[in-house]
């Protein structure tokens, strides 16, 4: 009887099975359901898509990221919602959607208008499992590098569209072991010269 003295009267009870508690998105579709050929980055063309979020949750940067090359494009969007991150996600990849056949996302709201961008870009949209950052390894690697231009103590109000052209012309024209020491707009649109935005 010694919760009777406690602040809040609520007795606690153990919670079975509702371990995601937000919603789901519906009509997702797994990344099980994948095309093998995804794995292999053999093929130009799959994206890895995520939200990094700035100081406070006040606005966030969307980043999209392509496996094989390493090509990235983000965009400041001022709220981490639906809405403006399908928008934000067609405007960026819609230059580039003979080169999109894929987009991996992991299970945040933000990514609920999946639909509207698959069928927009013409492109197949899958979800990684909750808690499974691996499984969209390029994506993880990449916000860390675009950490290092807005960190988490940012205040994503005061970035400027200036400063986002320039992080993404830096992260897309950095030269990567992986790529032979090319850079990933280099071999994204197979030029010897690099992209500038």
């Amino acid at each position: 009887m010694l919760w009777k003295n406690l602040r809040s009267q609520k007795l606690w009870k153990k919670r079975y099975g509702k371990a995601e508690r937000r919603g789901t998105i519906p009509n997702r579709i797994s990344i099980d359901d994948r095309p093998a050929i995804v794995e292999t980055r053999r093929r130009i063309g799959d994206w890895e898509a995520d939200t990094v979020i700035g100081n406070n949750h006040r606005q966030a940067i969307e980043s999209i990221v392509e496996r094989k090359t390493g090509y990235t494009l983000i965009r400041k969007v001022e709220r981490k919602t639906a809405l403006p991150v399908s928008q934000a996600m067609i405007e960026l990849l819609k230059p580039h959607r003979k080169k999109v056949h894929t987009i991996t996302s992991d299970n945040g709201k933000e990514f609920a208008g999946h639909e509207e961008i698959a069928n927009k870009l013409k492109a197949k949209f899958y979800f990684a499992p909750p808690y499974s950052s691996w499984e969209r390894g390029t994506n993880e690697n990449t916000n860390g590098l675009i950490r290092q231009h807005f960190p988490k103590n940012r205040d994503f109000t005061t970035i400027t569209q200036q400063e986002i052209d320039a992080a993404m012309e830096r992260l897309s024209n950095r030269p990567r072991k992986r790529l032979g020491y090319k850079t990933p707009s280099q071999v994204f649109f197979k030029s010897g010269v690099a992209l500038h935005i």
